[in-house]
């Protein structure tokens, strides 16, 4: 990591880990007592959580805002890693008592997980090689026959790349599915794919830390609001909204977006 933490760095171990409150509520903040709850992540969104290859650590905007979650609210917070495609399903069973990994606020979601409050909105660009002359916004590229998308299945990147920028056949085979954002970044490096369809402000950073690999191109794609989830009834959201609210009244929140969206270098 370029530059220290704003904010406490999330101890972990590996892929999972534990941090725990190091000081007493803050003011006017519910008190949880210490409570260990179990998060889960994917470790594959960079820069919301993501393993450091210099260090084998699990880092991001995400994890330094649970441990800034944890020390207001008082918390025991514990990681465990998972894919996406088992992570709402997992939550939603009550296996794990929070998940976070950039999830999109939606109402088919909501039928079976419970969300807090936003966190972050972000709008959806489109993140292609820096020498792309081919197309340059969604018509062009639905119009580049030729033309591959990657994305993740199930994620607000594949619908919109489905129904947005091609014909709203989700088993169009111009869609490539990959197992996490990152590889799909990789793909599209290596001309695997032309486009990765991803958040403009994490786009952006891809694009300072690789001018002479990535660009955005195009008008956004639409607007999106993150936020964590919890088994349905889950006494944590009123506390995680407390905290959330606090931070972003505070200016949290904008020191962590500064902090891992404009500083660090996702170049390494």
């Amino acid at each position: 990591m370029k530059f220290q933490s704003i904010l406490a760095v999330v101890a972990t171990l590996g892929m999972t880990g534990a941090v725990s409150a190091q000081e007493s509520p803050a003011m006017g903040m519910p008190d949880l007592g210490g409570r260990t709850v179990v998060v889960v992540t994917e470790n594959a969104y960079p820069p919301l959580q993501f393993v450091d290859p210099s260090s084998g650590n699990a880092i991001g905007w995400e994890y330094d805002a649970m441990a800034e979650i944890a020390k207001r609210i008082n918390i025991t917070v514990e990681y465990q890693n998972t894919s996406w495609d088992a992570m709402i399903p997992a939550v939603s069973s009550g296996e794990y008592d929070m998940g976070m990994t950039g999830i999109t606020i939606r109402e088919d979601r909501a039928e079976v997980v419970d969300f807090s409050d936003p966190y972050m909105r972000s709008e959806m660009f489109m993140l292609v090689r820096a020498d792309e002359d081919r197309f340059s916004d969604g018509p062009s590229f639905a119009a580049f026959e030729g033309g591959l998308v990657g994305a993740q299945p199930g994620t607000t990147p594949f619908y919109v790349a489905v129904y947005n920028m091609l014909d709203g056949d989700e088993a169009n085979p111009r869609i490539k599915l990959f197992e996490t954002f990152g590889i799909t970044v990789q793909a599209l490096r290596a001309g695997d794919v032309d486009v990765v369809l991803t958040d403009g402000t994490a786009g952006a950073g891809y694009v300072r830390a690789n001018p002479d690999t990535f660009k955005l191109v195009g008008d956004p794609m639409g607007t999106e609001d993150f936020g964590f989830i919890f088994p349905k009834g889950s006494d944590l959201v009123e506390p995680i909204n407390a905290a959330i609210a606090a931070m972003k009244e505070d200016g949290t929140i904008e020191a962590l977006n500064v902090k891992w969206f404009l500083e660090y270098d996702m170049g390494g």
